[in-house]
């Protein structure tokens, strides 16, 4: 059964909408805004759209909702603050190697640091320490080995099962993204 307006509650299609805003980095048409909040209603899609602009418009000091002709609709930073987002929006979280480093430790958990090492190389070391900065890995003693899990936290942040087994199902043709 598909979910209508009818049957979330407004605060809920209004939160669907927004998130969709948000992630998309680019305008959204009423109809794929039709389709987040589960209407066919173009009508009630733009209303709803409307609504999280007037609230985002009257509330947020850099962010700003715009309506487009067509109608579209994007979520986008004001002009005056593009330089300071700037400065933070190019560098990521974690580099494209410990990127790497982490999708091995994911999918191949209970892992060791030496078979990580054969599999990666010798800079896996420094992988792992960023790593466990931003609290994506925990490392347990087994014996002389130093064996690596990811943790909740980075479950939660890539929107992953905290069951390996369903985990490693939806890693299988996904690429882990940092947002």
């Amino acid at each position: 059964m598909s979910e209508t307006l009818k049957e979330l509650p407004p605060r809920e299609v209004m939160a669907k909408v927004e998130a969709a805003l948000y992630a998309a980095g680019r305008p959204l048409t009423v109809d794929e805004i039709a389709h987040v909040a589960g209407t066919a209603s173009e009508r009630k899609a733009t209303a709803v759209a409307r609504e999280i602009a007037r609230t985002v418009n009257g509330t947020m000091q850099a962010v700003e909702v715009v309506e487009y002709p067509g109608p579209k609709f994007a979520m986008q930073l004001k002009a005056q603050y593009t330089q300071t987002a700037r400065k933070f929006a190019t560098r990521p979280l974690l580099s494209k190697a410990a990127l790497r480093t982490l999708s091995f430790i994911a999918f191949f958990q209970p892992i060791t640091s030496a078979e990580l090492v054969q599999r990666r190389g010798s800079t896996t070391y420094q992988h792992l320490k960023e790593l466990e900065e931003v609290g994506f890995i925990a490392e347990e003693r087994q014996g002389r080995s130093k064996v690596y899990r990811t943790t909740v936290r980075f479950a939660e942040y890539f929107g992953l099962s905290t069951d390996l087994t369903t985990m490693k199902r939806q890693l299988e043709g996904r690429t882990l993204s940092l947002r």
